[in-house]
């Protein structure tokens, strides 16, 4: 008996960011689930009432503070292991993973082929886009230098900025797909699509802000500090919103265009920037189950509240 006691305790221990991962999702889902039969439709009502811009505004501002909400816990607690970060970051590229392809690629496809007439046509104009927002960030990546979190500094050398500015370069580029997204959704698809790809976001921002926020002590940041650069990483979203509405509110045209371009530039930030972090440190097998908890999560999100 005592064996197996050991080798439950044991088994919990090295498993304790997969229980978590399964249960902190499920609790999420659960959640947004109570909290939409609720007041969901108060809450559509509410934002429906709202100019766009200012709708997309709070959405962006709401995903800005769930960044700084994620990094809390660093004010209290130091004691997460690498592993777990690990797990976080694997799951906030699922979520943007599921919002690129149900929230904005699908949608652009249907939207391209609207216009067009042609499935064809419609197909062609969100591969161009995804790839333009690939190419945009990619180019991005190179002429600006930055520093990430793990992997260290990235783009060109430079001694004129300071390490914080260099951080403030990489959450620019990490961030501003995401209040694109938000953006162009609320003002091409309606309120009824942006909301639930607004809370998508804020959830997988919150395990993002924690995992900056950690890795930030690493470089002897103190943790008052590391919170609040958390959150700046998300500040930068409400510019992306505003700039996504405000073309899409220019031309009901450049829907299907501005869907998949922020599609594009999420997807170059999940392969090139968040999966390779996770999986540096040989925690692969984590940060993939973290993954396809954020992908079903964002899913089911986008599926129900849609």
């Amino acid at each position: 008996m005592t064996a197996l006691v050991l080798a439950t305790r044991r088994w919990f221990d090295s498993s304790g960011s997969l229980i978590g991962i399964i249960l902190g999702s499920g609790a999420l889902l659960a959640a947004a689930l109570y909290a939409y039969n609720a007041a969901g439709a108060a809450l559509l009502d509410a934002a429906s009432a709202l100019p766009v811009l200012a709708a997309v505004l709070l959405a962006t501002l709401g995903t800005a503070l769930a960044t700084g909400v994620g990094a809390v816990p660093v004010l209290v607690a130091r004691g997460v292991s690498v592993r777990t970060q690990d797990t976080m970051l694997g799951f906030s590229a699922g979520v943007m993973l599921a919002a690129s392809v149900f929230s904005l690629i699908l949608p652009s496809i249907e939207a391209g082929t609207a216009f067009t007439g042609s499935k064809t046509s419609g197909g062609l104009i969100t591969a161009t886009a995804v790839a333009l927002g690939g190419l945009l960030l990619l180019a991005m990546d190179k002429m600006l230098p930055h520093e990430h979190v793990i992997k260290g500094h990235s783009g060109p050398s430079t001694s004129q900025f300071s390490r914080v500015w260099l951080f403030v370069f990489a959450i620019t580029l990490h961030n501003i797909p995401e209040g694109l997204a938000v953006g162009v959704a609320f003002a091409g698809e309606g309120y009824a699509q942006g909301l639930p790809l607004a809370l998508g976001i804020a959830v997988q921002n919150m395990p993002e802000g924690l995992a900056v926020a950690l890795a930030l002590l690493t470089l002897d940041y103190t943790p008052a500090r590391a919170a609040l650069i958390a959150l700046a990483t998300g500040l930068v979203e409400p510019a992306g919103g505003l700039l996504g509405a405000g073309a899409i509110a220019m031309s009901g045209m450049l829907l299907p265009w501005g869907l998949a371009f922020a599609a594009g530039a999420m997807l170059f930030v999940i392969s090139h920037e968040i999966i390779p972090e996770s999986h540096r440190n040989g925690h692969e097998t984590w940060a993939t189950t973290g993954l396809f908890a954020g992908f079903v999560l964002m899913m089911m999100f986008d599926t129900m509240f849609a």
